[in-house]
Parts: C-alpha cells; structure tokens; sequence
C-alpha cells in the first residue's frame, strides 16, 4: 500500500474499523497467532498505525501486509482437506485439524462397517428364522419391513381365505391384522360393522390394506423362537447405533472442513506476531485498491 492521496479518506475509514477489532481480538489470538506469524513470512507493513492501551505495555501495530499464498488456494485447500491451508502458511495448528480428519474418517468407517455387519446379521437371523417355514428364500425387504419384524411377533396371514377378492387378515395381535385395524378405523364409521364389500368405504379400506400389509413371500412369526427373536432385536438396535454413530460423525467431519477452511481464510488476512521487543504487531490485508 503507497498510502497515495487520492486513498487517505478510504485508508482512514478502513483503519479506524481495524483498531478498534484489534483492540477487541488480541488477548484472545495473541498467543496463539504470534509464532505463526514469524514463520509464515508475511505481516512486512508499507504503512502502519499504531495503537497504545493504558493498562498494558503491549503495542498493536495495524498494517497492510502481503501474504505468500492468495485467500482463494489456501482457503480452497483446507475445504478439501482440513489443515492443508494453515500447512501452507507454515501454521502449526494445522496438525489438528488434520487429525481431527483423520480420527473423524476412521471412526466413521469404523461405525459403517459395524453397521453394515450387524445388519447382515438381523436379516441372516430373519431369514433362517422368522422367515424359514415360509419362504426363507424370498426376496430382501426394505427397512420398514425389518423394522416391523422387530416389533411383531408375527406378520400374519395376507388373504386369509384363498381365491376371490383379498380378506383382511382380523388378528390385530399380527403385523397385517394391525394394518387391517387401522383401515376399518380410517375409513368405516363402525370399525367393528363391515360395510358391504362393494361400497366405496369398504373398498377404501381395502386398498389402504392391500398397499401396506405383508404379502406371502415375506411372511414370518418368530413363535418358538424367543431366544432368536431377542439376537435379531439386539442386531437391529446395534446396527441402528452404529449408523447413528456414523451419520453424525460424519456432521463433526464437514464441521472441521468449515472451520478449517474459515481459518484459514481468517489468518491470510490477519496475522499476529510478537516482536522482538515484547510487543506484538497485528497485520492485516487489505483489499488491493486500498
């Protein structure tokens, strides 16, 4: 900065809002800024205003400064890796956010891989189980439907009588009977005085049944099975944990990349150094017209 005429009004307004942000952020950067600073190169002032406080000996110097690296690559490369922009500038805090990567990525694939092992093992107990003396064969279901056979014993029958239209299974203690209940519940104005079969009420709640309950080929019941029943229940649950586990670690992990790569795009523009006086100069960039 040449600190030309043309510029004074636009300087003096710029440093004006930069005293009074130093006289407010150097306890807390001063210490951790200062030996960054000295390493990194930058903080070489052209012109500089200075700032006295009365209850202590420190002196702010407030100056424009080039940096080695531009906001943009340096902030940019700690967005992709965490600790990669303060390595750049030489900043020793970078080693953290790196670890914190790296802890971050281990534990979360470590969470991935349990979950996916526990989930094997609830459905490889459905199967060979629950699902056996139906058909243990059958095709994989989807969460809900595993969910389901967590909290039923049985999922009962579909059509409880073969041939013609499909008849509800009425068992309420069962998965399907449940979803039976609740469509005569939803759409009959007596749930327990069936409407005739060709009126729309009926059909509504028939649709409503048809859409939900469980068909033939993933039919279970763990009856005479408490001892399996009670290892698929365990499976779920750790296998739900451990994805729980991951999906917020996986949160803290983006968090890092923030906070690393807003550091990083703090500290380009605002360096803390101690000098060898025992004082300690505050460098800031400013933007290239000023």
């Amino acid at each position: 900065m040449t600190g030309s005429g043309r510029h004074d009004g636009r300087a003096a307004g710029w440093r004006g809002k930069l005293v009074l942000l130093c006289a407010a952020i150097l306890p807390l950067v001063a210490e951790g800024q200062a030996g960054d600073g000295a390493r990194a190169g930058v903080g070489r002032p052209a012109t500089d205003a200075s700032l006295h406080l009365p209850s202590s000996s420190t002196r702010i110097r407030l100056a424009t400064a080039r940096s080695e690296h531009s906001a943009a690559l340096v902030t940019a490369a700690s967005a992709l890796l965490p600790g990669a922009g303060q390595g750049l500038m030489r900043q020793r805090r970078g080693i953290l956010y790196f670890a914190l990567e790296a802890v971050g990525v281990g534990f979360y694939v470590s969470r991935q891989r349990d979950g996916s092992r526990q989930r094997d093992r609830y459905r490889e107990i459905s199967r060979t189980v629950a699902r056996a003396e139906f058909s243990p064969d059958g095709p994989q279901g989807v969460w809900d439907y595993y969910e389901s056979m967590e909290k039923f014993v049985e999922s009962g029958r579909y059509d409880v009588l073969a041939g013609g239209p499909v008849d509800p299974e009425m068992n309420s203690e069962t998965f399907n009977g449940s979803v039976w209940l609740l469509a005569r519940q939803t759409y009959w104005r007596d749930p327990e005085s069936s409407p005739p079969t060709t009126t729309e009420e009926y059909m509504a709640a028939l649709r409503f049944y048809t859409q939900r309950a469980v068909t033939e080929e993933f039919r279970w019941s763990w009856s005479g099975a408490p001892e399996a029943y009670g290892q698929y229940r365990s499976a779920i649950a750790g296998s739900n944990s451990a994805f729980r586990k991951a999906e917020q670690t996986a949160s803290l992990i983006l968090a890092n990349h923030f906070l690393s790569a807003v550091d990083a795009y703090v500290s380009v523009h605002l360096r803390v150094r101690r000098n060898s006086d025992g004082s300690v100069s505050l460098s800031a960039v400013m933007p290239g017209a000023f």
